[in-house]
């Protein structure tokens, strides 16, 4: 289950598309708790998992307790976590899935994130060909029915035993549910994403499989978003279920903002089609000197509005400074904690050349979770691309584009 929700909402008016924030460009941070790496790909651990985890631990607790099986408390509590661990365990099988076939294509995989509604895979880039979009996509839900089948037969093999057997089962049906619900045909889900392929194999114009696979999303979200309102108010033969219908509702709002972000990007893509580095950087180099302190920093930052600076010392680059770095140190800090301490430096950091092409560049800055690069041509810093100068282009190239439509 691919989804992915920004903190920016896209805006829509009067039929035109405003670029504000990470929907049109991806997410090129980090996040949440890392736990590990399988197969070199970092596994994370996003805040709303914990919340999740509980709820489900506390469900599957429930349910082993209402088969009376004579056990403690602290049993059935290690009951109910362990099966919440096997769910979380199937998820990351089910996008490791994904990111097996990715890597065999060649595709950089970013990470996996468990959060609320499930898992995501990030991949460096969007796949070259409709078949390879195919049988990525593809790989989860197929992942999920085996795994159902897998339980299905420890289900079969239990025998006598209630605790192996009630497990399995439900582990079962909920990896049957997973795939099932996977391949709804709406973006970003594994379904839509199936197609997406399809048609994109058909019409050979990825810009468009990618809009009417967007808008696919959007209305399976608004359907669930209204079947949960439904089920809340009225429910099944007059009996409503409000938890349930919340619940379906607010899965619907998230795959109705994934879908428009995913139009977003794959509309900012098309807008970066053609476009060279030297296009989207900007030449105007703000700098400041290593042995201010972040305090001053802070000002200056507030002062430009600025999310990035370069560091110079003697008129040569020594490194770059981010709003990112900043927050990384405790405000009460800042006073005595200077620029040069906490700058990403010069032989770590990365660049970009004028001619590479545009959407390179951003795959690249979202693989290494950089939202800032310096662009370096014959050995000196000639601009700086952030996302905020993407952005002015991409908004620029929307406002000529809706003015030679009028």
């Amino acid at each position: 289950m691919e989804l992915r929700h920004r903190q920016e909402c896209l805006s829509y008016g009067n039929g035109r598309l405003r670029y504000t924030g990470d929907e049109a460009l991806g997410d090129m941070r980090g996040e949440g708790f890392q736990i590990g790496r399988i197969n070199g790909i970092p596994i994370y651990l996003h805040p709303s998992w914990f919340l999740i985890f509980a709820l489900m631990a506390a469900g599957f607790y429930s349910g082993f307790e209402a088969l009376n099986l004579n056990l403690t408390g602290s049993r059935l509590l290690g009951l109910g976590v362990m099966t919440s661990l096997l769910y979380f365990g199937s998820l990351v099988f089910h996008e490791l899935a994904h990111s097996i076939v990715a890597k065999h294509y060649k595709i950089p995989v970013v990470s996996i994130t468990l959060f609320v509604f499930g898992g995501v895979s990030r991949i460096a880039r969007d796949p070259s060909r409709a078949i390879e979009e195919f049988n990525i996509a593809v790989a989860g839900p197929i992942s999920s029915f085996l795994l159902a089948g897998g339980f299905w037969l420890v289900y079969k093999s239990a025998g006598s035993n209630v605790v192996l057997s009630t497990l399995a089962g439900w582990l079962a049906w909920i990896n049957i549910i997973l795939a099932a619900f996977n391949l709804i045909p709406g973006f970003p889900l594994d379904g839509g994403r199936v197609f997406r392929a399809i048609v994109w194999g058909a019409t050979k114009d990825y810009a468009k499989s990618s809009r009417i696979a967007a808008l696919a999303g959007q209305i399976v979200g608004y359907a669930m978003i209204g079947g949960g309102a439904l089920e809340a108010l009225i429910g099944y033969k007059g009996q409503s279920n409000a938890i349930n219908g919340i619940w379906l509702a607010f899965i619907g709002w998230f795959i109705l903002n994934a879908a428009r972000q995913s139009r977003a990007q794959s509309d900012a893509r098309g807008a970066l089609e053609g476009l060279r580095v030297a296009d989207i950087m900007t030449a105007e180099l703000p700098t400041i000197g290593r042995e201010i302190s972040l305090e001053d920093y802070a000002r200056e930052m507030m002062r430009t509005g600025r999310r990035a600076h370069l560091v110079v010392a003697h008129e040569q680059l020594v490194g770059l400074m981010t709003t990112e770095a900043l927050h990384s140190v405790p405000q009460e800090d800042w006073d005595v904690t200077s620029v040069q301490a906490v700058m990403l430096p010069k032989d770590k950091l990365h660049w970009a050349a004028p001619e590479e092409p545009a959407l390179s560049l951003l795959d690249r800055m979202r693989t290494i979770g950089m939202q800032q690069m310096p662009v370096i041509a014959g050995g000196s810093v000639v601009g700086i691309v952030t996302r905020d100068s993407i952005l002015r282009v991409l908004q620029a190239r929307n406002e000529l584009s809706t003015f030679a439509r009028q």
